[in-house]
């Protein structure tokens, strides 16, 4: 038998929400969060293999999301222009962060605005947001499938699995309306709705959302697919062009010939999904 879901153990990291570090630099910011993130999700996988196994936990276990939290009496001097980077007013603003490590640049830019246009420090801790198990894993690993019944049954009262509540877009939408003493959103999305989108993207594509370049051609004819695809290859078997790889549905990686061989790694997905992505990936 599994825990009892009312059971008031709750097994979790030696991390814990006991307070934020602040930084006024972005690149330690960045650095602070993807260790915290990194703690969490390897505990997470740690748990989930014990699990999997013949050790069953006397308790919940649970891992938490990195939160950045910012805050300012004054109204920022900021370019009146710029389009993010700036809370629009003194309060105290704060978000959840997922996948630290795929959104580096992002993160980076975004808190060296903050600290530039506001000259406040940002605050780095954990959330009490748990990180559903499923998302402890990249995209598209379904957990279940090597699970017994009786693991299966005991999953839920174990660990934290995808809940749509945490997953609205009711902030984007601007319908979102923060309980009087509570903290503002930071960005538009928490890190539950993030994760829930990534995975989407490895389900309807076909590939991870690591393989995703900055442009996207959208097409309405296969044949133009086709020719991208031809193209992609021939880049790859004569070791020319500025591009590393191609990507295909499945993940399936084809690398320029000029690394020492352009022969394939991984499989071609049996079966395409709805909206198969090929990808001509660069270093940067």
């Amino acid at each position: 038998m599994g825990p009892n879901p009312s059971d008031d153990t709750l097994i979790h990291t030696d991390l814990t929400q006991s307070g934020l570090a602040y930084y006024d630099n972005a690149a330690a910011a960045h650095a602070a969060v993807l260790s915290l993130y990194q703690h969490q999700i390897g505990f997470l996988r740690d748990s989930f293999r014990a699990f999997v196994g013949a050790t069953l936990p006397p308790g919940r276990v649970r891992g938490f999301y990195p939160i950045v939290r910012f805050s300012t009496k004054v109204y920022g001097q900021f370019d009146s222009r710029l389009a993010f980077g700036f809370v629009p007013e003194p309060g105290v603003y704060e978000t959840t962060i997922t996948r630290p490590d795929l959104f580096s640049r992002y993160l980076i830019e975004q808190f060296a605005l903050l600290l530039r246009n506001h000259g406040e420090p940002i605050g780095i801790g954990l959330s009490d947001t748990p990180i559903p198990i499923h998302f402890a894993y990249n995209e598209g690993l379904h957990l279940e499938g090597g699970l017994t019944v009786e693991r299966l049954r005991d999953m839920r009262d174990v660990f934290d699995l995808p809940d749509l509540i945490h997953m609205d877009d009711s902030i984007v939408n601007g319908t979102y309306e923060p309980v009087p003493g509570t903290a503002r959103p930071l960005a538009l999305f928490t890190a539950p709705r993030t994760d829930f989108s990534l995975h989407r993207l490895r389900h309807y594509t076909g590939t991870d959302a690591d393989k995703f370049q900055n442009f996207v051609l959208l097409t309405n004819y296969q044949f133009y697919v086709d020719e991208f695809v031809n193209l992609g290859r021939k880049l790859m078997e004569s070791g020319s062009g500025e591009y590393d790889s191609l990507v295909e549905p499945g993940n399936r990686i084809t690398p320029n010939a000029r690394s020492g061989s352009s022969s394939p790694l991984g499989e071609l997905a049996q079966r395409l999904p709805q909206m198969p992505a090929y990808h001509l990936t660069r270093p940067d």
